[in-house]
């Protein structure tokens, strides 16, 4: 069996992998200038907190608070250890919770069409008195 999107996915990789030269290109002509790295990773810090914290804040919110406290932390993880472990913990446990929110939903869907399939059955019996 052939896969149709393998195609795709060398293409993203070839993609990716220019995008990362680039950046470790331009992230080490930032490191050699000193002032310039200090006043780089001060930006980074502040908008990626920023935006963690924006993305915290929606989070009861309709909409993609989620979504935005991922992306605040991505760009934490570029400069920060910390930050791609925390990434990659938030990573599994939202791996987990939808695995087992999906178990559940399938299980009461079971349950449900057990429960409909019962209740069919016991109107189509014909009354015994």
């Amino acid at each position: 069996m052939v896969d149709p999107y393998a195609d795709d996915a060398e293409r993203a990789h070839r993609f990716s992998r220019k995008i990362a030269s680039f950046m470790e290109r331009w992230r080490g002509m930032i490191r050699r200038r000193p002032w310039l790295n200090t006043v780089y990773k001060v930006l980074v810090t502040t908008l990626g907190v920023l935006i963690v914290i924006i993305g915290l804040i929606l989070v009861p919110l309709p909409g993609p608070g989620w979504l935005i406290v991922f992306i605040g932390l991505t760009l934490l993880g570029t400069e920060y250890h910390w930050a791609r472990r925390l990434l990659g913990w938030l990573r599994k446990v939202l791996a987990r919770f939808w695995e087992r929110w999906n178990m559940w939903r399938a299980a009461r869907k079971e349950r449900r069409a057990e429960r409909d399939a019962a209740r069919g059955k016991a109107s189509d019996d014909p009354d015994p008195s």
